[in-house]
């Protein structure tokens, strides 16, 4: 039986949520904050939290932000709902924003319950789930998990270098989770293969 793409944007959707909760709360409950683990010299497990939006960035008060997340994938949801009772709607183009909605799903988890069912202890303390004592904070005031690092390559610029001479510079430098990457996967898709799509008044059509 073929999938429709609403099942198909739905699969995605929860398959990222999942991946991307287990890995948080694996990591929130095996490391202490700041901790770091190398699984090779390019690729590290590196637990940070982060108060903002994707790869650590911040913008706003707390609250704001995650009302926004809340507001913005609402109206994706929304939107992505209605493509997919168009039959010449590509599902390439759903499932890109299937991936969007998800780690935008993810992100807000975090803000929304993390505060109340983990608590914060000093390291190199580890987090406990469902602690006694309650969580470090109260609703949509919890804090994002991040751990994915990767410094591909680092080096020191010649000092003979104007303004940036003697400084080290490491590429890739964010430390991100699941989420970020999945909404990243799916914007840099959207906008290669389906910036028509997004850019005309015309619904996106079937190559």
């Amino acid at each position: 039986m073929k999938l429709s793409r609403g099942h198909i944007a739905i699969i995605v959707i929860l398959a990222v949520i999942i991946l991307d909760q287990a890995a948080k709360i694996w990591v929130k409950t095996h490391f202490y904050l700041g901790e770091s683990y190398d699984i090779t010299s390019w690729f590290k497990i590196h637990f940070i939290e982060n108060n903002g939006m994707a790869f650590g960035w911040e913008l706003g008060s707390k609250l704001m932000l995650t009302l926004f997340r809340l507001l913005l994938t609402a109206l994706i949801i929304v939107y992505m709902y209605k493509l997919c009772k168009r039959k010449e709607v590509k599902t390439g183009y759903v499932v890109c924003l299937a991936l969007i909605t998800a780690g935008a799903i993810g992100n807000i988890i975090d803000c929304a319950f993390y505060g109340l069912i983990f608590n914060n202890p000093t390291p190199p303390e580890i987090a406990t789930l469902f602690p006694d004592g309650g969580g470090y904070g109260t609703i949509l005031h919890g804090r994002v998990v991040d751990m994915l690092y990767f410094p591909l390559v680092s080096w020191y610029w010649p000092e003979w270098m104007p303004w940036i001479g003697g400084d080290y510079f490491e590429f890739f430098q964010p430390v991100f989770n699941i989420a970020d990457a999945a909404i990243s996967v799916g914007i840099i898709t959207l906008l290669i293969f389906y910036r028509k799509s997004l850019t005309s008044n015309r619904e996106p059509q079937n190559a």
